[in-house]
């Protein structure tokens, strides 16, 4: 059984991924969360000695194009799809915010 995972801890790490969520929400994740770990602390017991690693499930192997530059003038298509643009950019909202006002 996995160390109680609390509410604080599930808040904690929903600010660092820059998260909120209500109060129902939160208690629903951090059940879910605390079954994901128990689950992970479940198949950390199996002994695995001798089992060979695997780097996919299927023997299938992946048929891959050879990555070509294209040159196409499709800029304009481009951004008139775009939520949101500025000066020939597509703008997105800011994922590292560095000025310390929390938002």
């Amino acid at each position: 059984m996995a160390s109680k995972i609390d509410e604080q801890q599930v808040k904690h790490v929903a600010s660092l991924a820059k998260l909120q969520f209500d109060d129902d929400q939160l208690g629903k994740f951090t059940t879910q969360l605390e079954s994901i770990i128990d689950l992970f602390e479940t198949i950390d017991k199996v002994d695995t000695t001798g089992v060979k690693p695997m780097t996919s499930a299927t023997d299938q192997v992946n048929a891959m194009r050879e990555d070509i530059a294209v040159n196409s003038n499709q800029r304009e298509a481009l951004l008139n799809n775009a939520p949101d643009t500025e000066e020939g950019y597509i703008k997105v909202p800011a994922i590292i915010d560095e000025s310390g006002d929390g938002e």
